[in-house]
């Protein structure tokens, strides 16, 4: 993996799954509940929260812009149409010297797979480095396979190659890099 970019944290943190994830200075991942923390959201600086799900409302808070991405998380639904938009969007609040908050209900599909996205397209990372990078920060991300068939799609478009790829297994159609973790499984 490459050296994470100069606006990755420093120090790292603790991966947290209950609170907010830092994955670079300016942007965070949670699941729906800490992102109606006003504590949470006030401590680390939060300007921009992104609420990608049909199932969280969001608390509104005075100084936070908010943008929705009702997406469903299933494989049929197309995250993929959000990759450039929401990139930009937190690319911006980066420039501005704001902090981008992504949240769906976990904190472990649909927000990841935004997030993977913005690593590829700002941070020049591939797909592999972008999933590796995030997956220390927050252990529990896992987008769906859907999303995984947009991302390795969308990697090859930007970079016109890819360094993920969807292999059958017998659990059906995973990213490759799922693949150890299916062998291990045990029938029951």
């Amino acid at each position: 993996m490459t050296a994470p970019p100069s606006t990755f944290p420093v120090q790292f943190q603790q991966p947290s799954v209950s609170g907010l994830s830092q994955i670079t200075s300016s942007l965070y991942i949670s699941n729906g509940v800490a992102a109606n923390n006003k504590f949470m959201l006030s401590s680390n600086q939060i300007t921009s929260i992104i609420n990608v799900s049909v199932e969280v409302v969001n608390t509104f808070y005075e100084d936070i812009q908010y943008v929705q991405v009702p997406v469903a998380d299933t494989p049929m639904s197309r995250l993929c149409d959000f990759f450039d938009p929401i990139a930009d969007h937190i690319h911006s609040v980066e420039m501005k010297q704001g902090r981008t908050l992504l949240h769906c209900v976990a904190g472990v599909s649909r927000s990841a797979a935004l997030c993977l996205a913005y690593l590829m397209k700002y941070h020049a990372m591939s797909l592999l480095d972008a999933h590796t990078w995030t997956k220390s920060c927050r252990p529990i991300i896992r987008p769906n396979n859907g999303f995984w068939e947009q991302l390795i799609h969308y990697e090859f478009q930007l970079f016109g190659r890819n360094t993920v790829h969807m292999v059958n297994s017998s659990m059906g159609l995973i990213p490759d890099i799922y693949e150890k973790e299916v062998h291990l499984m045990v029938p029951l």
